[in-house]
């Protein structure tokens, strides 16, 4: 899967460097797991309890929903932009949905779908700033994050939403399993699975990556660009919309700042999995493994009481670290391509 999703950032001569860079790129998710592995033998030698069952759900379900709205993110960073409001978005549907259920306005049902249609109307307007009215990414996401946290703060007016006022058994859900499987293990298995499959077999994922290898090319080849771009920032949202719903159901209890700091984990989960932050590469698979990373680390931390403090500086380090090894790379493929070019 892969060598196939990344061709702007892997050359396709047989030169040695061309076969090494492949074979880096194909193996990035790997190199994950077999780090989370080690890093996990040497936690239990010190903390056993790392791979009890509670601890293991626990785990799991955070990592699902970052997972979740990782997939979103790199489907946006793929073009070329990036979402800053994701948080915002999962911490207004948290609140939103949980609100429709304490006044008992709805059934769980239809609160979910409207949750996850709010996700969508957000990462909506998000493309249309970018895409039509030619805001930069950056500019317009952080513009939005502010917007609609400010909406959720004024729609809670102060107050948070308890796990008492929820409806009888809706955080079982977080719980929650399908034949022996976490229901949020399951959902997020679903939506890495579906992305993934978008964006290698069909001709929309294979825009997605052409517009963010040469955004002036694909429009030199018919691609609807800022169609693509819209389509982009609204899954991000739909998939910020499902991970605000599964946020209300993990907590119980939300206020108007559910899911401030989450866009750190989320673009970190991103860049470690080994998507391009200047996008055209990477998979949605490396994705969700770096959320999984991600969450690890944060759990690892708890059970070997060090610090909390360490993992914002985790977060930040390992965006820096992935920019870094990008940016290695992508000089050594334009090497390789020059050297390819000589007589």
């Amino acid at each position: 899967m892969a060598e196939a999703a990344i061709p702007a950032a892997v050359p396709t001569g047989s030169s040695s460097a061309a076969r090494l860079l492949r074979a880096v790129a194909r193996q990035r998710e790997l190199s994950l797991v077999v780090v989370m592995v080690a890093l996990g033998a040497f936690v239990f030698t010190q903390a056993p309890q790392l791979l009890s069952a509670s601890n293991l759900t626990q785990v799991t379900a955070h990592a699902s929903i970052i997972a979740v709205a990782a997939v979103g993110e790199a489907i946006v960073i793929l073009t070329r932009n990036v979402d800053l409001s994701i948080e915002a978005m999962i911490g207004l549907v948290a609140f939103a949905v949980a609100d429709i259920l304490a006044t008992k306005t709805v059934g769980a049902p239809v609160a979910i779908l409207l949750g996850v249609a709010l996700g969508l109307v957000l990462g909506l307007i998000n493309g249309v700033l970018v895409a039509v009215l030619r805001v930069p990414a950056i500019i317009a996401t952080l513009g939005t994050l502010s917007a609609y946290r400010g909406f959720t703060l004024l729609l809670a007016g102060g107050k948070q939403i308890t796990l008492t006022q929820l409806p009888a058994g809706y955080t079982d859900w977080a719980r929650g399993t399908v034949v022996f499987l976490p229901l949020f293990v399951l959902i997020a298995l679903v939506v890495v699975t579906v992305a993934a499959i978008v964006l290698r077999q069909t001709t929309i994922g294979r825009q997605v990556y052409a517009l963010g290898s040469n955004p002036e090319a694909a429009e030199i080849l018919g691609i609807r660009t800022r169609l693509i771009t819209i389509s982009t920032f609204a899954v991000c949202g739909l998939l910020a919309g499902v991970a605000g719903v599964m946020w209300g159901m993990e907590f119980g209890t939300i206020n108007a700042t559910a899911a401030t700091g989450v866009t750190l984990q989320v673009i970190a989960a991103v860049v470690v999995g080994g998507v391009n932050i200047n996008g055209g590469s990477g998979t949605v698979v490396g994705a969700g493994i770096g959320a999984l990373f991600l969450a690890f680390i944060q759990n690892a931390l708890i059970l070997l009481k060090l610090s909390q403090f360490w993992l914002q500086a985790i977060y930040g380090l390992v965006i820096l670290i992935a920019v870094v090894i990008d940016g290695a790379l992508l000089r050594a493929v334009q090497r390789s391509r020059a050297r390819g070019r000589r007589p």
